[in-house]
């Protein structure tokens, strides 16, 4: 059980589209595995794109698998390794802007942790590339740590669980408009919607959502 140093409340980041850019995931699963499909079955992009893009329907985001690049990877007879395609596109990996500075301030006065959907090679390899691992007590793969496909209810209470922490004591932000901000704000916990002004940073839409909505890490900052 990981408990809250000297009783600090938390603040929990999500982390594609809000600390870091969405792009990198986005391009190791939508560009390199079609193109490696495409050099080993002698296809044109489009069309090896098409393909893979079907295959990964036949799962869809509510099974595990669909989140394990290693699976599709062996699925799809491929011979590139997942950290092979990972450090392929490590430079789409950009942090959010004044991320370092702000989250520096931040860990004086709160106890940081990511919180991610993603799997944990994806999130090790963005926050190792981008120098943000130092600044994290904590760090959560939703599918990978807990089996868990989606950041729901059951979700922030277990991770209040391990943090040996009141749902009060958690603040969260992330840039899905359900899983970073409705499903915590129904269990009274405090969250912020971001909505990054960077091109291609998130990709979802937030702009019907009603609630606390911010724009950059030194906004959050400034609200705390």
């Amino acid at each position: 059980m990981i408990l809250i140093r000297n009783h600090r409340k938390i603040i929990s980041f999500d982390l594609d589209g809000t600390l870091v850019s969405a792009r990198f995931g986005d391009m190791v699963w939508n560009h390199g595995i079609p193109m490696e499909f495409a050099k080993k079955y002698a296809l044109g992009f489009d069309d090896a794109q098409n393909i893979v893009m079907g295959e990964y329907k036949t799962l869809g985001d509510k099974d595990l698998l669909w989140y394990d690049i290693a699976y599709w990877l062996k699925r799809f007879n491929l011979s590139v390794s997942p950290e092979e395609l990972l450090k392929r596109y490590e430079d789409y990996i950009v942090p959010a802007q004044d991320a370092k500075e702000v989250l520096g301030r931040l860990k004086e006065r709160y106890a940081l942790i990511v919180a991610s959907n993603a799997a944990r090679i994806f999130v090790e390899k963005e926050l190792k590339h981008t120098g943000l691992e130092i600044y994290f007590d904590r760090i959560i793969s939703a599918t990978s740590d807990y089996g868990m496909v989606k950041k729901g209810e059951d979700f922030y209470k277990r991770l209040c669980s391990e943090m040996d922490a009141n749902l009060s004591d958690f603040i969260h932000i992330g840039d899905h408009p359900v899983f970073d901000y409705k499903a915590p704000i129904s269990l009274g916990i405090e969250a912020y919607l971001f909505k990054s002004k960077e091109p291609f940073f998130s990709i979802y839409h937030a702009e019907n959502v009603e609630g606390k909505t911010i724009t950059s890490l030194k906004e959050l900052e400034v609200l705390l």
